[in-house]
């Protein structure tokens, strides 16, 4: 059963990885005045600690209610947060070579897709007219659907295909965040009351959530830290 409306406000579905990035954008769609229902999405991912840190993310901002969906992308691999065979990329690694050296193997094919699609199907059944998705195209560029015109052209997408968009109520899909440097929203955040060291942002966190300080998202989020001139609250693991 879906949770009754708990205050006149606009409702919106909140992407919530349980990381930096999306932690940021939930405190922001709070900050506007909507309530917000937080979705994440078990999709076979390496490690279930961004999961647990979205529970708590979740609480900790004030989710009206919080669902972990769960789809296998694991199933299908093709990436190296899905599969463990192909192994993630550490700072001291060779860099990538050939065609799509510009789009790293942690890029998870048809993820943001996937995610925004179960996302919208919730939207509908709340009534809630606005999506909150933490894509950002300045830190991870080389991520195709983390772009602009993506967001763009799946908003399109999502009035054309839902009854309460044809019936005349039409759905935005938000990314505040999409241009922002790591800095920046870091800052915002801060300014926003997040609590950072409650996050997982690591591709190969430890079940305790602690980062392992090597992988790029580990290096983005330290030197995001460093730039804003903030501390960096992140455990990482011991060595």
């Amino acid at each position: 059963m879906e949770a009754s409306r708990t205050s006149g406000a606009a409702r919106a579905v909140v992407l919530l990885s349980g990381g930096l990035d999306s932690a940021t954008v939930l405190a922001i769609a709070r900050s506007r005045g909507f309530e917000c229902y937080a979705l994440s999405v078990d999709y076979g991912q390496r490690h279930r600690a961004e999961l647990d840190a979205a529970v708590r993310v979740a609480g900790m901002l004030g989710a009206t209610r919080h669902v972990i969906a769960e789809v296998d992308l694991s199933r299908f691999g093709g990436s190296a947060l899905t599969d463990a065979s192909i192994p993630v990329p550490e700072a001291d690694a060779p860099a990538p070579s050939g065609p799509t050296a510009s789009i790293p193997v942690t890029y998870v094919p048809a993820r943001n897709t996937i995610m925004l699609s179960i996302a919208l199907g919730w939207a509908e059944v709340l009534g809630a007219d606005d999506i909150f998705f933490g894509a950002n195209a300045v830190d991870y560029s080389g991520y195709p659907d983390c772009r602009p015109e993506y967001v763009e052209a799946f908003e399109r997408m999502a009035n054309l295909a839902t009854k309460s968009a044809v019936e005349g109520r039409a759905l935005h899909v938000h990314a505040p965040i999409i241009r922002l440097s790591k800095a920046e929203i870091i800052r915002q955040g801060a300014l926003l009351g997040v609590d950072f060291s409650q996050t997982v942002s690591c591709y190969q966190a430890d079940h305790a959530g602690r980062a392992c300080g090597r992988c790029d998202s580990c290096r983005i989020r330290r030197e995001g830290f460093a730039a804003a001139g903030l501390p960096d609250p992140t455990r990482y693991q011991p060595g």
